[in-house]
């Protein structure tokens, strides 16, 4: 069984959000270092933080330890863990154990690194359009720090944002918020028009992300219209 590669990268407007892009298999074997890397980004006190898993073919129940085990930390110290781009059948396993109930997961990187700056009201219609930053190999047993570091660019959002550039997560309030009373294949329909970059997902996911954001029943997103 092959064993796990990790490389970190910082991203977002501050380029303050951790990027921390695994391969391989995440099991009782490898879990370790995983949970090494997340604590080491901890006592950096790099608090926001995002696992990309599109390159990870299976996770344990004890791989799944590594982020749910640390989570409560971060979140109490104003951060939080993000997942994304989870393989089908990472995700099916995921969402059997109810891992989904305490981690907030995207379809795309860029979905989590909007989310982040935009929870900190961070206007990502003025970030410049590339800006440079370093990408550590993490080879295992070595400390955080070494490796060998190259540049690497992000490439902003465009500056004129529009629906279609928002986060998952917000489309789906504007969604609700559109018509509170509609139902999970309405909401998807909408979600799948132009205005909305035709976002393309499944009604499990969709329900996930409702759970996520307390809206998964009429009466919860009633009161969210009745809020704003």
């Amino acid at each position: 069984m092959q064993g796990i590669r990790m490389t970190k990268n910082f991203v977002g407007a501050r380029l303050d959000i951790a990027l921390l892009s695994v391969i391989g298999y995440v099991d009782t074997t490898t879990c370790y270092e995983l949970t090494r890397v997340i604590k080491e980004l901890i006592r950096q006190k790099r608090y926001q933080i995002i696992a990309d898993l599109g390159g990870v073919t299976y996770i344990s129940s004890a791989g799944w330890g590594a982020f749910v085990g640390e989570i409560r930390n971060i979140r109490d110290l104003g951060g939080d863990l993000k997942l994304v781009q989870m393989t089908q059948e990472v995700y099916e396993i995921f969402e059997m154990l109810e891992f989904n109930k305490i981690l907030n997961t995207y379809d795309s990187l860029e979905e989590a690194i909007d989310e982040f700056d935009l929870i900190r009201g961070i206007d990502i219609s003025k970030v410049e359009p590339k800006v440079q930053q370093t990408a550590i190999e993490i080879p295992s047993g070595q400390a955080l720090t070494s490796g060998n570091v190259q540049e690497v660019h992000y490439v902003s959002p465009p500056t004129q944002l529009t629906v279609s550039d928002y986060p998952l997560a917000e489309k789906v309030k504007l969604a609700v918020l559109d018509n509170p009373l509609a139902k999970n294949k309405e909401i998807l329909r909408k979600l799948r028009s132009d205005q909305f970059g035709k976002v393309r997902i499944g009604r499990f996911r969709l329900r996930s992300v409702l759970k996520q954001l307390s809206l998964d029943t009429k009466e919860k997103r009633y009161r969210f219209y009745r809020s704003r």
